[in-house]
């Protein structure tokens, strides 16, 4: 039997389990996505708080068992959950979704693990709806770079440096393809401009970054096997980080 003492953790996603349980996805720092069964914190007297185990709190937590799903043996919350409301809770909220999607279960990723907690953090400090959504692109971009994915975005496929003013499709196994006026519609382009600027690090204007949302929703619905995530059918505002 396995047993892991006080890991760094949050959950990702929570649901009901038989009578008085919750089965949990949870992201860990040193074992990655794994799947754990809280019994009885549903029950009149639970042995931890329900509350404890909600999304956004960052936890230190304790399981034992066999196989794929562990039993929760203990959960101390770290601080208090991250303030988010509003638009900046549903970008936190399509990231749990798409990281208990794209990462396989007990496979370490301690860089994504420490991304995550600090894309929170940026999250709620956000000054407006595009700095929320630079942050979810710059996680995108890394999330993709750490699961071996990453969107060469200074150069195009045949090793040309990007031109500013071009536009190019985004082939999710061989990077940038310079757009001749067939293939995709322009809609689904993205500009050169706009690819160098997430490489640099550098916020782009705001139409820029819908180009960037695109092109990353289309590498990781490349790479989540052609599946939508629930989040991306959502109706935020019109210039919010999740809509078109």
């Amino acid at each position: 039997m396995q047993r892991v003492d006080r890991q760094p953790a949050y959950v990702l996603h929570e649901r009901p389990y038989r009578e008085t349980s919750m089965l949990l996805e949870v992201l860990t720092r040193d074992h990655g996505r794994v799947g754990l069964v809280a019994r009885g914190v549903r029950s009149a007297r639970p042995r931890f708080a329900r509350g404890t185990l909600k999304p956004l709190q960052a936890l230190e937590l304790s399981w034992a068992g066999r196989g794929e799903l562990g039993s929760v043996a203990g959960a101390d919350p770290v601080g208090v959950p991250v303030p988010l409301v509003g638009e900046g809770l549903l970008c936190a909220l399509y990231l749990n979704e798409l990281l208990a999607r794209v990462l396989a279960r007990n496979d370490p990723q301690p860089e994504v693990f420490a991304r995550y907690a600090g894309v929170l953090f940026e999250l709620a400090g956000a000054a407006d709806q595009a700095a929320q959504a630079w942050a979810l692109r710059r996680f995108e971009r890394d999330l993709l770079a750490a699961l071996g994915y990453a969107l060469p975005l200074d150069a195009d496929e045949d090793g040309r440096v990007l031109e500013a003013a071009a536009r190019y499709a985004i082939d999710p196994e061989r990077g940038a393809r310079r757009w001749m006026g067939s293939g995709p519609p322009a809609s689904m382009l993205v500009s050169g401009a706009a690819l160098r600027a997430l490489a640099d690090d550098r916020m782009p204007p705001v139409d820029a970054l819908r180009e960037l949302k695109r092109a990353l929703r289309a590498a990781l619905r490349h790479h989540l096997g052609g599946r939508e995530l629930a989040a991306w059918s959502l109706q935020p505002p019109p210039a919010g980080a999740l809509s078109d």
